[in-house]
């Protein structure tokens, strides 16, 4: 469902503030894999996201989605392969718009649009109903303005709308990471049933080093943009903090220096 051949990006280039963020990096996810991906500082998780998107052009190497080459696809043409979450949740909804207008504009996304109705009662009920999965009480509220909701529950809207035309591929960029632990592990648990319930092709980065063991089927870790660990099967289930760290260590050769990871 993806496969990123030996793509490299350096920003910056013959200046002083050069810095190479991928190098020639090579991925391949299979279709249904729920993909968990950590690394320290700078090691080029949200540069590789943003290359798969589309954000800006890689110097070399492919990226194909589902067998096409999206490589020099612009950022909104390859918008509709891909569905994604930021870390900011301001950043996936209108907040001046209800929660029924985001979810309608998410379930048009594609589509030509012209002058008619813009949600019919019908199509608002599919919205509450599919609201109420969250657990939230929003169902309650379905015509509320988005930002006047707590940031979770925005996260969690901006969450349904990224999966709602069941994209190709999810990227997740440390979604949960602006949130308190408890409205983080709700987050998180609303991802897994969505992903796993639809068999999402998925990449998900987070700086929480347990979320990213018992998450998804496969981890990957990264370092100076290129991926340095790949566990998966038996392998990951039998994985502990302390084993990650020392394989860190091993395969890179330097300590983890990853802050917000260590400390979660």
């Amino acid at each position: 469902m993806l496969e990123v051949v030996g793509i490299s990006k350096t920003f910056n280039k013959g200046t002083v503030n050069e810095k190479k963020a991928l190098d020639k990096l090579s991925l391949k996810l299979e279709e249904g894999d729920f993909v968990t991906v950590i690394g320290g500082n700078g090691a080029g998780k949200s540069t590789m996201l943003n290359a798969i998107s589309g954000v800006f052009s890689v110097d070399e190497g492919d990226i194909l989605i589902d067998g096409l080459n999206v490589t020099y696809m612009s950022e909104f043409r390859r918008a509709k392969y891909l569905g994604r979450v930021f870390q900011d949740p301001m950043m996936g909804t209108a907040a001046d718009m209800g929660i029924d207008e985001n979810l309608a504009l998410a379930a048009r996304r594609g589509k030509l649009r012209g002058l008619g109705r813009g949600i019919s009662a019908k199509e608002r009920e599919s919205y509450r109903e599919l609201v109420s999965t969250l657990d939230l009480g929003l169902e309650n509220r379905i015509t509320s303005k988005v930002g006047l909701l707590s940031g979770g529950q925005r996260q969690a809207i901006t969450l349904l709308m990224a999966t709602l035309k069941q994209p190709k591929l999810l990227l997740l960029d440390e979604h949960t990471a602006a949130l308190d632990p408890k409205t983080a592990a709700k987050v998180l648990e609303t991802t897994n049933s969505i992903v796993n319930g639809n068999k999402l092709t998925t990449l998900m980065i987070t700086h929480n080093m347990k979320d990213a063991i018992v998450t998804g089927n496969r981890l990957i870790m990264m370092n100076n943009g290129n991926i340095i660990l790949d566990i998966k099967g038996e392998d990951k289930k039998k994985l502990t903090v302390d084993d990650l760290l020392q394989k860190f260590a091993v395969a890179s050769g330097e300590e983890f220096t990853n802050d917000r990871a260590l400390l979660s």
